[in-house]
């Protein structure tokens, strides 16, 4: 039997996480590093990935920086290339990128935005799971960890593309469970409001309220994401697939 610092270790692994240069992929990005793996940091701007890779290489392990819009199809071919390209595999697909613009009502809500969230927050998890999670079967085996939103499970009018988009990404993660199993596990979990870039339109006004809400009193933090995922990526999590882990504080207890 392993030692829970064994079932924990993730060394040897490489782990791609998209939206991987701030916020909750930053944090996850650090912890796997931290953990033991090497990691490949998938973001809209490459400079700011960059920045991160160096951080984390000044740690001694190996970090790839990649520009990819996860909204596009070519993006996402590109980068299950390039990971296999330098790397030969990959162990862990966090699917964390996401966007939430904000709209003035329903009726105001364009074509245009309706689309772009659907495809950063849908359709990138979909291409990314499908082709990584087939190398994941013909090789070694692997995870896919979804990044979702508790919002999904009780939306409302304010967020509403978004939260449909991540719903959709939560029926991908239980399709995907039976899809590779028992060589690909995929899990998701839901974060409730965190203090990213998605609540910063909220204003401090707007943080504060749903903190007070908030049984822990707070809003969640990057690294409160950090235990969670590197339980799912590693060999502790070994049976565990197909399952939706709130990450909001009890604020969803109620569900």
């Amino acid at each position: 039997m392993k030692s829970p610092g064994e079932l924990f270790d993730l060394t040897g692994k490489v782990a791609v996480v998209t939206g991987g240069s701030r916020g909750i992929g930053r944090a996850v990005v650090e912890g796997f590093a931290a953990a033991g793996a090497d990691v490949v940091i998938a973001s809209r701007k490459l400079d700011n990935c960059e920045a991160v890779a160096r951080e984390i290489e000044a740690t001694g392990r190996r970090a790839l920086p990649v520009g990819c819009h996860v909204g596009r199809w070519e993006d996402c071919d590109r980068l299950v290339d390039t990971v296999y390209g330098e790397f030969g595999r990959c162990d862990v697909l966090v699917n964390n990128a996401g966007m939430s613009p904000t709209y003035d009502g329903l009726p105001s809500v364009t074509e245009e935005l309706y689309d772009k969230v659907h495809a950063v927050n849908a359709r990138g998890p979909f291409r990314l799971s499908s082709l990584i999670g087939t190398r994941m079967a013909e090789g070694d085996g692997g995870c896919i960890i979804n990044v979702t939103t508790a919002g999904s499970l009780r939306p409302d009018a304010d967020d509403l593309p978004y939260a449909m988009a991540k719903a959709g990404l939560n029926a991908l993660t239980l399709g995907l469970a039976g899809t590779w199993a028992p060589k690909v596990r995929a899990n998701l979990v839901m974060p409730g409001a965190f203090d990213t870039d998605i609540t910063k339109p909220w204003g401090e006004e707007g943080r504060a309220m749903a903190a007070s809400l908030n049984p822990m009193k707070r809003i969640g933090r990057p690294e409160d994401m950090v235990g969670v995922c590197i339980f799912l990526a590693s060999d502790a999590a070994s049976y565990v697939n197909g399952a939706q882990v709130l990450v909001d504080g009890g604020f969803f207890r109620t569900l």
